[in-house]
């Protein structure tokens, strides 16, 4: 953890919706004037596109698992030390994936590959990683401790899985059988690597659909904000001085469910969030 060079992580799995608080963070920055070191999670994945389809056929032709959740197809080592050392120095170790033919072109490579790792320019602010692994901790790496603010994005499990599905379905040409098979199989890396985070986290954000999604493979649309609500879960509010009364007043029909967590419409949590985290980096830049 860093007080002069401040790293933000926020976790999710695959189709979790950590692009949501992406955006709120943006926003956030923008009026504040703070320029973030934008880190995706992708970029620490071991193997590019191609060769991840290969060593996951040979994995289940010898009956073992592969997945992109799991300790064999990712650098935790070198995302630790990334964390570790911008939270001393600024600067560190970044490169990128490029998930389409646009993002390709612009480096003169093949979508599915990553570019060369480079040194992050001095003169940043904070650190931003969005990814899978933000609050990993197990036998050899705690990326958690390096943190200075962790944040969780978990939908139900059901509503995950259906926001997964459309995603990969329309916007990246996948069949759906594909879809379900891919979530059948990172299930143990999910588990293991994934849900633990969740303990970890300064703030997780959970939405919950108040539409029927008790079978996510036939759902036909992802349930929209307003058929929801975000159960906001803090796991030390003293923390950072959380004014509980003051997002109550703020965010209309919203209400308290425990002594640290709140629920607030589906269609606010892009608002809770601003209002969350507003004060919480203005401390982070003093």
């Amino acid at each position: 953890m860093s007080k002069k060079h401040p790293v933000i992580a926020v976790t999710g799995s695959s189709g979790a919706g950590t692009t949501t608080v992406k955006v709120a963070f943006e926003h956030i920055f923008f009026r504040k004037q703070v320029t973030p070191c934008i880190i995706e999670g992708d970029s620490f994945h071991r193997y590019g596109r191609q060769e991840m389809r290969d060593r996951v056929a040979k994995a289940l032709a010898e009956g073992e698992h592969l997945s992109h959740f799991g300790p064999e197809a990712n650098h935790f080592d070198k995302l630790e030390e990334l964390f570790r050392q911008y939270g001393r120095t600024g600067t560190g170790q970044r490169r990128y994936y490029l998930h389409n033919e646009d993002e390709a072109k612009r480096y003169g490579q093949e979508s599915g590959t990553f570019t060369p790792w480079e040194e992050i320019p001095q003169g940043t602010d904070l650190l931003f990683y969005e990814g899978l692994h933000g609050a990993l901790v197990n036998d050899n790496v705690n990326i958690a401790q390096q943190v200075d603010l962790l944040i969780g994005v978990v939908p139900i499990v059901n509503l995950e899985w259906i926001q997964k599905i459309h995603r990969d379905t329309a916007e990246r040409g996948y069949q759906q059988e594909d879809v379900t098979e891919n979530i059948l199989r990172r299930m143990y890396d999910y588990v293991h690597y994934v849900t633990p985070q969740f303990s970890l986290t300064d703030i997780n954000f959970q939405r919950v659909p108040t539409v029927d999604t008790s079978n996510p493979f036939i759902a036909r649309d992802i349930p929209a904000p307003d058929e929801s609500f975000a159960v906001i879960r803090f796991r030390d509010a003293d923390k950072f001085n959380v004014d509980f009364p003051y997002l109550l007043a703020m965010l209309q029909n919203s209400f308290m469910s425990r002594r640290n967590s709140i629920v607030v419409p589906g269609g606010k949590m892009g608002l809770a969030m601003e209002l969350i985290f507003d004060p919480i980096i203005d401390r982070l830049m003093e």
